[in-house]
């Protein structure tokens, strides 16, 4: 329906929709409804007295510099505090090489807008996170995608990507939202070098890294490209651009997160930034740096790891049990999801229309996380937020559902003409 506001638009909101995922977390509004759908940390991990504890001393102690205005690059201790714990890793940046964001999705949304010009090829993994193409497409961004198997993105096919002349590479290389999959140490040499020898930036996307359940871990694409270098200290060079976020390690109600990146780069995130916000709340920079130093995130994450890995295990032995032969997952080895494969003449979004209809199940189907539209047949599933019980019932039903339908499909095509399930050790 046209009204008198159509017109006034800028050109650019034509490319601008709204997040399937933000669409679907109404569903968790519904006391009846069991959803896998949002990527929502579980609320019983959430340091409530740490924070409550964190306020009272914050503003009895600093309450009016917690309350003021502050620097657009961020609260100068917290970003030490970012600086230390990357020297852990064997990278050695400043203060000025990062800078505080209303959680990484502003990083995401700074980064288009100070990189990106309409028409712009970004070469990302598909499937990729959703937020970033929200981000990136109302800049007039352009994607090349590479596919995925259980190792991450090909990069056996990354060298013809690379040569359409990417601005940059987009990777989440540690347990990737949607499909939970982690890229390979021999694929992430692969990819830096390559990057390297076509002269492509990176920015790598790892809000998840500490949260690892199972596996050795695996070096950030950051760290192993500031260790391939000549130097015998691995000084951050900047051909690598990070993010990460305390969403997954304190509580996502704060919106923090950080970039690091060359200070270059960092002076102009802040000239964006500035127009956007001035600065992410002092207040809450303050409580995030008093409740996480002193080495409470160390003794923290180890209790969410226990927490989502159990629930990853509840949810894996239950579609071994629930579901029917037809289907694919992937097996994460942390984060948050894992990702469905249906047969390919199914489509994932009628199936989440039947789910919520008769089974009271919500998912998010995968098609909105392929830049070129496709995966109708994959949907992802998210296992930190349900409670065990939860997820044990809610999967129950989602494979009732499935094989019903995969049973009704065989009927109607005949067995003859009955499509094939993609594999998980394929292509996702």
């Amino acid at each position: 329906m046209q009204t008198p506001w159509d017109h006034r638009y800028a050109q650019r909101t034509q490319r601008m929709a709204s997040s399937a995922i933000r669409e679907l977390l109404k569903y968790t509004e519904k006391p009846d409804i069991i959803s896998f759908a949002g990527g929502l940390p579980a609320p019983d991990v959430f340091p409530v007295e740490e924070f409550r504890i964190a306020c009272d001393k914050v503003l009895r102690e600093q309450g009016a510099q917690a309350l003021q205005y502050s620097t657009t690059e961020g609260f100068r201790p917290l970003r030490e505090m970012i600086v230390r714990h990357t020297l852990r890793y064997g990278i050695e940046i400043t203060p000025e090489n990062v800078m505080i964001t209303a959680s990484s999705q502003q990083a995401l949304d700074l980064l288009g807008k100070v990189l990106i010009n309409p028409g712009d090829n970004i070469l990302v993994e598909s499937p990729t996170y959703l937020g970033a193409l929200q981000a990136w497409n109302l800049y007039g961004a352009e994607y090349i995608s590479v596919p995925m198997d259980e190792n991450g993105m090909d990069t056996d096919a990354l060298e013809d990507a690379l040569r359409a002349g990417p601005k940059f590479i987009y990777v989440l290389p540690n347990f990737q939202n949607p499909s939970g999959v982690t890229l390979s140490l021999e694929r992430r040499f692969k990819l830096i070098e390559q990057a390297d020898r076509y002269g492509v930036p990176i920015i790598e996307d790892d809000p998840y890294g500490q949260l690892r359940y199972e596996g050795e871990h695996l070096p950030s694409v950051v760290v192993l490209d500031s260790q391939s270098r000549d130097d015998c200290q691995h000084v951050y060079r900047g051909n690598v651009i990070y993010l990460s976020t305390f969403s997954k390690i304190l509580a996502p109600g704060l919106r923090l997160g950080w970039v690091i990146a060359p200070p270059e780069v960092i002076r102009k995130l802040v000239v964006a930034k500035q127009a956007a916000d001035l600065h992410t709340s002092t207040f809450t920079q303050m409580i995030a740096y008093e409740v996480s130093h002193g080495g409470f995130i160390d003794r923290h994450v180890p209790v969410i790891r226990e927490v989502y890995g159990h629930r990853r295990n509840v949810m894996l032995a239950a579609m071994d049990r629930y579901f029917p032969p037809e289907v694919d997952w992937t097996h994460p080895q942390g984060g948050l999801f894992l990702w469905g494969i249906l047969p390919d003449y199914m489509d994932a979004a009628e199936v989440l229309e039947a789910a919520v209809d008769e089974e009271k199940v919500a998912f998010v189907p995968g098609e909105a996380f392929h830049p070129a539209g496709d995966g109708k047949n994959t949907m992802r599933i998210n296992f930190s937020n349900a409670s065990p019980e939860k997820i044990e019932e809610g999967i129950y039903r989602l494979g009732r559902l499935i094989g019903k339908m995969v049973k009704e499909s065989h009927t109607v095509k005949g067995n003859g003409s009955k499509a094939k399930a993609g594999s998980q050790v394929n292509q996702i």
